[in-house]
């Protein structure tokens, strides 16, 4: 009877092992999506209008200190507030906002 239930008990716990192998594979795979899609610096003349004028009338008081552009023609803005706060937006070429 004593062998049973170390058969059962060592069954139970091997089980539990092959499920967190396979969250720690999800995670790698989330980090290789994110590398491949890097953002490069540009300047801010190079910033197309319609994502300055949307950043100009969405945030009135913002200041963009950098920009960058990824393949996709997607640009990463980071922003400061006059009350002295921060912020990275995302937008589109045509100046819609992004959830990235």
């Amino acid at each position: 009877m004593k062998n049973l239930f170390l058969l059962g008990a060592l069954a139970i716990g091997s089980l539990s092992v092959t499920a967190q192998e396979a969250d720690v594979a999800q995670v790698d795979a989330t980090e290789v999506i994110v590398a491949m899609d890097e953002f490069t610096e540009i300047a801010l003349s190079e910033l197309p209008t319609a994502v300055s004028d949307a950043v100009a009338n969405n945030y009135p008081t913002a200041t963009i200190n950098k920009a960058y552009v990824n393949e996709e023609k997607q640009y990463k803005l980071e922003v400061s507030l006059e009350d002295g706060t921060s912020g990275t937006l995302y937008a589109d070429e045509n100046g819609n906002w992004l959830d990235l």
